[in-house]
């Protein structure tokens, strides 16, 4: 039987709204130039309710590629252990002849009862996925692979080390001055890790062209910290993006992630004041911002480009998507450890060789990043365990509609077992209880925190900012009850299920 090929692409920190949706005062769909995912967009569906179901980077990966929510694979924070017997999508692959080739990372920390305690894939989280074969490393702090390659094209730079901000992230002055935040990368366009694991990555794939594949790369753009090379970091104009949306609730999640500067690695010398980040500064992030992302979507035509050149367009299954996203100053929030929308909302574009019929669909369901996996894993003719949480894309994908789920379901673990953090210090919570679960429909979205805080209630139709907190208006109790049971039962029915559809000896 011929079997197909998957290029399966995942963008680092990418936000909905950078791609789609429609413009408004705060809107930034449009601003960065991406003709070759519009294209894509054209010739594939995209799916516009699309959302992460954990963050940050390592959780939002262990549950993109095992297809299950956080509270069943409990690798919920950067570091924190994938256990060894998950089946993810590269394991799963593995049964059906391909060889998954990984090209970038998938911050997996490696299960430690499966290893010796010296053994170095225990030093540090941006380990590879079970089931992957790994063909270049791209690795935000622990790369070494593209910092030698700008030491052996003559570049002066410091490789990562001990979690510190490198110099390879220091944008240099045109006259000497401290650097602005939108003066170029010391490196050019030519040499950046996104040029630079596209480039490795065509060069690996042209030998495989005749035969399938299974490749899944991941850039590190648009993630911080932001800097650009040139054209891109003055490509999209500071003075053309709308504000952030500086609005936000009253609820003491605000004030304990305020508690204490964060995002220090925002970009080259910012000290971590997100509150009191002025409106140039943060105009001139989010043009670098949207600046990466025009880089990333560059080097994606590229590899689209390459598919079509070698006649493999035909019959390769193309995913795009992010595996979070960024608060990128709304509600004077960086990054992506919050429990807004612009952390959640994730692009995700498919584009099925066997179904050109449907190109062009946009599909308005919510769907949540634990359907990817096994949507390949039906595509390359495999049945997904029942362990896992998503549900195919199949019936979108062929032009069809299917009984759905109605609601996202969503979990943040905002704690440390070592380090205390901001919010475990300020409300004096535990790492078990420092925690928080969101159910989003598409109407209301209801937060609901661990250790006695109390909830969030938005009405996404009236409030698409998230501005006003409905929780505390007795009003809306009945709301809240029923999602609070509603978000009790999807728990409840997607408790682990790996081995309890046995009955041994019954």
């Amino acid at each position: 039987m011929h079997k197909g090929k998957v290029l399966f692409v995942v963008i680092d920190q990418i936000r909905a709204d950078a791609l789609d949706g429609a413009r408004n005062d705060n809107g930034l769909a449009g601003l960065a130039p991406t003709p070759n995912l519009d294209r894509l967009k054209a010739e594939g569906v995209t799916f516009g309710n699309h959302f992460t179901v954990t963050v940050p980077c390592g959780p939002a990966r262990a549950s993109l590629l095992t297809g299950l929510y956080a509270m069943n694979h409990r690798s919920i924070r950067n570091g924190t252990p994938l256990a060894h017997h998950h089946a993810t999508v590269a394991s799963e692959a593995r049964k059906s002849g391909y060889e998954p080739l990984l090209f970038g990372y998938t911050d997996t920390t490696p299960d430690p009862t499966e290893l010796d305690p010296g053994d170095p894939d225990l030093q540090g989280y941006e380990k590879i996925a079970k089931g992957f074969r790994e063909i270049v490393e791209m690795r935000l702090e622990e790369g070494r692979e593209w910092p030698a390659y700008l030491l052996s094209k003559g570049y002066r730079v410091r490789p990562p080390h001990d979690h510190a901000l490198p110099d390879i992230y220091k944008p240099v002055s045109p006259n000497g001055a401290a650097p602005a935040i939108s003066d170029p990368a010391l490196y050019s366009e030519e040499d950046s890790d996104t040029a630079y694991l596209t480039d490795r990555t065509l060069a690996a794939m042209t030998a495989r062209a005749f035969e399938p594949w299974f490749a899944h790369v991941t850039y590190i753009r648009p993630h911080p910290p932001f800097v650009a090379p040139t054209p891109y970091n003055r490509l999209v104009a500071p003075g053309s993006i709308p504000p952030p949306d500086g609005s936000r609730p009253d609820h003491p999640f605000m004030d304990a992630w305020f508690s204490t500067p964060t995002q220090k690695s925002l970009y080259w010398g910012f000290d971590g004041d997100c509150a009191n980040l002025d409106a140039a500064k943060s105009a001139e992030i989010r043009a670098v911002y949207l600046g990466l992302i025009a880089e990333v979507d560059h080097h994606i035509g590229r590899l689209l480009d390459w598919l079509d050149a070698t006649g493999q367009r035909d019959d390769t299954l193309v995913i795009v998507t992010g595996d979070h996203g960024e608060m990128l100053g709304d509600k004077k929030m960086w990054g992506k450890d919050s429990v807004f929308e612009p952390a959640w909302h994730v692009p995700l574009i498919i584009r099925d060789p066997r179904n050109p019929r449907v190109a062009g669909r946009k599909v308005s369901a919510i769907t949540e990043s634990v359907d990817v996996t096994p949507t390949i894993l039906e595509w390359i003719g495999l049945e997904p365990p029942p362990a896992m949480d998503g549900r195919s894309l199949a019936p979108w994908l062929e032009g069809g509609t299917t009984a759905w789920r109605d609601a996202a379901f969503m979990e943040i673990d905002l704690s440390h077992p070592n380090k205390p953090t901001r919010f475990q210090r300020h409300f004096g919570l535990d790492e078990h209880q420092c925690n928080a679960a969101i159910l989003r429909e598409e109407r209301w979205k209801y937060v609901h925190f661990n250790g006695g805080l109390p909830p969030m209630l938005f009405d996404l139709e009236n409030d698409p900012g998230e501005t006003t907190d409905l929780a505390g208006d007795p009003a809306f109790a009945g709301e809240i009850s029923r999602l609070r049971a509603r978000m009790l039962d999807r728990r409840m029915a997607r408790a682990d299920r790996r081995l309890t559809g046995y009955a041994i000896g019954v």
